[in-house]
């Protein structure tokens, strides 16, 4: 059984000041709720947030390269295609949210937890992970090209076609998950933590033949 592990939550004062983003002034945008709005075609740089909630958000179009986001909930949000290429995110929840296809190549995500989301085609290459959880999500075709995973979880989620390759999934548990097929890095599955009926698959990858 794999060994469970706590991750941060985000820290939240009990009273947030409404916050309309379209008259932002600055790159900093603290303590605010961003709610009920669409952020489109919006392209900037090194953008940060923190102590944000957003709820039912949708952003069009938009990319924020270099994002930085500490404590920050984004709740019945659709992120979509959006640009968060090397993103600095720490203790950030995204609940029932749609994005597919969001973009965190070479990010750097700590505590952070995705529950009820669509990830599907969602791009986490090169990223760093540390001390976060995909809860009750569809990754189906999502990538995970040579990230780095340290205490990362997967429960009750969708992992068709999904891409390991060249990650380490040592410690890594797949067993509440379902697939048909990954695409994994042979030489860095051993570890990994599967079901029964998982192992069979796992198998045939390792070029084992199984005789009925």
């Amino acid at each position: 059984m794999s060994k469970m592990f706590k991750i941060q939550k985000p820290k939240i004062p009990a009273s947030l000041t409404p916050f309309d983003y379209n008259d932002r002034e600055d790159s900093d945008i603290n303590m605010a709720l961003i709610s009920d709005c669409t952020i489109s075609q919006e392209e900037v740089e090194k953008m940060r947030f923190e102590e944000v909630v957003f709820r039912n958000v949708t952003f069009l179009d938009g990319a924020f390269r270099f994002i930085q986001l500490t404590d920050v909930i984004f709740e019945r949000c659709d992120l979509s295609n959006v640009d968060f290429t090397d993103a600095i995110i720490h203790r950030v929840e995204f609940r029932d949210s749609k994005l597919l296809g969001l973009n965190l190549a070479d990010a750097t995500l700590r505590n952070v937890l995705f529950e009820n989301c669509n990830l599907n085609m969602g791009s986490f290459g090169y990223a760093d992970l540390k001390e976060m959880r995909f809860e009750n999500c569809s990754l189906r075709n999502a990538d995970f090209y040579e990230a780095k995973f340290n205490k990362v979880g997967f429960t009750e989620c969708d992992l068709d076609d999904v891409n390991f390759t060249g990650t380490t999934l040592k410690g890594v548990d797949l067993s509440t998950c379902k697939f048909n097929h990954l695409n994994l890095s042979l030489d860095l599955v051993a570890g990994c933590i599967v079901s029964a009926d998982q192992a069979i698959g796992f198998a045939r990858l390792l070029g084992v033949e199984i005789k009925d």
